[in-house]
């Protein structure tokens, strides 16, 4: 693939949010400089002094937290700073110094990655070997117990792959006529959340015709997996819970072999990883927990934050030590995370020192939509590979959701720029949501599209499967120009569904002509009522997710001028997304990152460009409506649940904010569904706003805030002033590509140029443009 990094200069960039009342924020405290802190008199000096001599240096309170005896002990992690090398280091305390067979010692984790760096760094301790650090029991929580449940006979397959459990709710939705009705994710989820609680689909407790249904899916699902012998990672946990509290002699011989527990990423940990470590820890209450309550940023996963913060509460006798100087970032970067995240009060207090020098401040980019904040990251991203300042492994983009990223794939196809991204491997294009309703647009074009009649059938009402089938059928003995022609013929066809076809063939002939973004607004007339009407659907969709995803379809329809040429469009991102992530493959290779905040939790980047902080994207909407939603796995009603979401939110952007070493770039669209957004809060907050956006509860008057504080200062922010500039502007239908026109350029005395997007070629016009 050609890589296209000749680019204009980088686009204007701010020192502070636009509309905020201060200019800078003050940077992190400076933390002593990390030296030796132990004393040839200390009783562990020698293992400490040969610890530093193979390069592990603890800091003051480091130390402390590996020094702790026996008894329960919660390490506060703060962001970058030094958690598992903490770990490690009492991992070999305990062996070396306390004398701790190796064999006692039960560390868990997240994940298999963290398990394996861990013990793979406990080998090279000193007074250690690679065999010595195999006696450890180190892994993750489903491992461990899925390896106790092994022992005990248990022999179940384990079901790991999320498309065979998909796959095996779908069966049962057609065996019980209901066919396409619900999301089999979102049932899925149900069930997690239900067995992280310690619970199983015969306890939800079913009220309406919608619960009932879910619930006799849910025990069916239940059903053909003892059926047919199997397990999931859900499953292993609650199975090895029920099987602890109900074999005494088990559970006491585990509390005797594992005399110390040390927990990872205890942030994370949801009610029945919690319980299974309270039996474990029952008779000796050996407990080492690290994490950050600033982090936790899995609520929707189950993890509950009230564990991490009450620790104390579970266990009267617990040492708290926190661990506040960062070795990741600068005073700058660090100065906002900080200033950021003081504003939650679910929180341990606590404020992050810095042990790296000063480095480039921190720029705030004011795009006017998401498309145009692509273009300027990736101009400027462009920019610094062309000039050798930075190579592609060492800038991440994060973003909120997965819709949020759309334009900025978009960009990074169509300029050739290598990229990796976690999670989902289909496009945008290609989501269950909006590829229906492409595929109306696909057959606007070729009405003979068979792929395109099978991915919108459903909409219609009608049985995916069945009425494939029958068009298979139907078409070889008498093929008819349009393929939805030979659904009026399906046997039992009800008169409403037949109604629903004719009238969704003249809606399909009546898009050829128009443009894209238009053809988009109709088919959602039809498709949004699709979705309202059926109450299945709306009982397993998240309503805000839907229309968030189609709107910014719309938005990246707004740019063609033909339903063709979109659709070309879509192929192309289509197939070079494809070729991309073939690069996932190479360990190696250069390649940027672009990932959910959630998916960068763990790591860091020298550059880090956070995108769409702003009012609805980031907090997003859902928490900012909470108070109205019975999906979110928040806790609290009313005032209290708006309010726990909006922290969970801020502590999403601080945790953005701290994967950044070097570099770090906010970009806060002004538009978002085509209306008109603020700067998020959590920034105005930090550079000393006085009053913020209110939520719903707010503004329904159960508040005492006023409205006039925030209007003056909406009021106060100063005037995107916009002028006629002359530019460069590209003549492509597909490109949206310009630049000014710099009168000190030889080159501009050029009739034309071609444009950096797309190489087709430039004229100079007059455009209105921010100044």
């Amino acid at each position: 693939m050609q890589h296209n990094y000749a680019q204009p200069k980088k686009r204007p960039q701010a020192l502070h949010p636009a509309g905020s009342f201060l200019d800078k924020i003050p940077p992190a405290p400076k933390a002593p400089l990390l030296t030796s802190v132990i004393r040839e008199s200390d009783s562990d000096y020698s293992y400490l002094h040969r610890l530093e001599e193979s390069g592990i240096t603890l800091n003051e309170q480091q130390l402390e937290a590996v020094r702790h005896g026996d008894g329960p002990a919660r390490i506060i992690a703060g962001a970058g700073s030094g958690k598992t090398r903490v770990l490690v280091s009492r991992t070999g305390y305990l062996t070396s110094v306390n004398g701790v067979s190796p064999k006692n010692i039960l560390l868990l984790t997240f994940t298999r990655k963290a398990a394996d760096e861990m013990r793979s760094r406990i080998a090279k301790l000193p007074g250690y070997t690679p065999s010595l650090a195999k006696q450890l029991t180190a892994g993750t929580f489903h491992s461990i117990f899925y390896r106790l449940l092994v022992s005990r006979g248990y022999d179940h397959r384990i079901l790991q792959n999320d498309r065979h459990k998909q796959i095996a709710i779908k069966r049962i939705l057609k065996t019980r006529g209901l066919h396409d009705s619900y999301e089999p994710e979102t049932l899925l989820a149900t069930l997690s959340e239900l067995k992280s609680r310690m619970k199983t689909a015969h306890d939800i407790d079913a009220k309406t015709h919608i619960e009932h249904e879910t619930k006799a899916i849910l025990i069916a699902y239940e059903d053909w997996k003892d059926e047919h012998h199997y397990i999931d990672f859900d499953d292993m946990l609650l199975l090895a819970w029920k099987l602890l509290n109900e074999d005494n002699e088990l559970l006491g011989k585990l509390q005797t072999r594992f005399r110390y527990i040390l927990c990872d990423e205890w942030q994370d940990t949801n009610p029945i990883q919690f319980e299974l470590i309270r039996m474990l820890t029952g008779t000796h209450q050996n407990l080492f927990v690290v994490g950050d309550d600033d982090q936790t940023i899995y609520s929707f996963n189950g993890a509950d934050s009230t564990i991490i913060l009450d620790f104390d509460k579970h266990y009267p006798r617990a040492t708290t030590i926190t661990l506040p100087v960062n070795y990741r970032s600068t005073p700058g970067i660090l100065g906002l995370g900080n200033a950021i995240i003081e504003h939650n009060t679910m929180r341990h207090p606590k404020t992050l020192q810095t042990a790296n020098s000063p480095g480039q401040t921190t720029l705030y980019l004011r795009p006017a939509t998401t498309d145009d904040e692509a273009e300027q990251i990736v101009a400027n991203v462009s920019a610094d590979i062309a000039s050798g300042k930075r190579r592609l492994r060492e800038i991440a983009i994060l973003h909120r959701t997965f819709s949020c990223s759309r334009a900025m794939v978009d960009q990074l196809v169509l300029r050739g720029i290598p990229f990796v991204t976690f999670g989902k491997q289909e496009t945008f294009y290609e989501s269950g949501l909006v590829k229906p309703v492409l595929d109306h647009l696909r057959l606007a074009v070729d009405p003979n599209n068979i792929d395109a009649v099978s991915g919108m059938v459903s909409t219609l009402y009608l049985a995916r499967e069945t009425t494939m089938a029958h068009i298979h059928r139907q078409d070889i003995v008498s093929p008819e120009p349009k393929l939805l022609l030979h659904a009026m013929t399906l046997p039992h066809l009800k008169e409403f569904q037949r109604t629903a076809i004719s009238r969704r063939m003249k809606l399909i002939e009546s898009l050829a002509g128009k443009k894209p973004r238009d053809a988009i607004r109709q088919v959602r007339a039809v498709y949004d009522a699709y979705l309202d009407a059926d109450e299945r659907r709306v009982a397993t969709l998240d309503k805000d997710m839907v229309k968030e995803m189609l709107t910014e379809l719309e938005a990246s329809a707004d740019k063609f001028g033909s339903i063709k040429e979109y659709l070309s469009f879509i192929e192309d991102i289509i197939a070079r997304h494809k070729e991309m992530e073939e690069l996932r493959k190479q360990s190696d290779a250069d390649v940027l990152s672009l990932m959910t905040i959630h998916r960068a939790k763990g790591l860091e980047f020298p550059v880090v460009y956070v995108i769409g902080a702003s009012e609805t994207i980031l907090p997003h909407s859902s928490a900012l409506e909470a108070d109205k939603r019975s999906d979110l796995m928040i806790d609290g009603k009313g005032k209290q649940k708006v309010e726990h979401a909006i922290e969970e939110e801020r502590r999403l952007l601080y945790v953005a904010v701290t994967r950044a070493m070097e570099e770090l770039y906010i970009s806060s669209p002004s538009y978002y569904r085509g209306k008109e957004t603020d700067v998020s809060r959590f920034l105005l907050e930090a550079f000393g706003e006085k009053e913020r956006p209110r939520t719903s509860l707010e503004r329904s008057g159960r508040s005492g805030r006023s409205d006039r504080a925030f209007a003056s200062r909406v009021a106060e922010q100063k005037p995107r002033l916009r002028i006629t500039a002359l530019v460069w502007d590209c003549t492509s239908k597909s490109c949206n590509g310009w630049m000014r026109v710099s009168p000190q350029d030889e080159s501009e005395r050029l009739s034309e140029k071609a444009c950096p997007l797309c190489k087709t070629k430039m004229k100079q016009v007059e455009k209105e443009i921010t100044a």
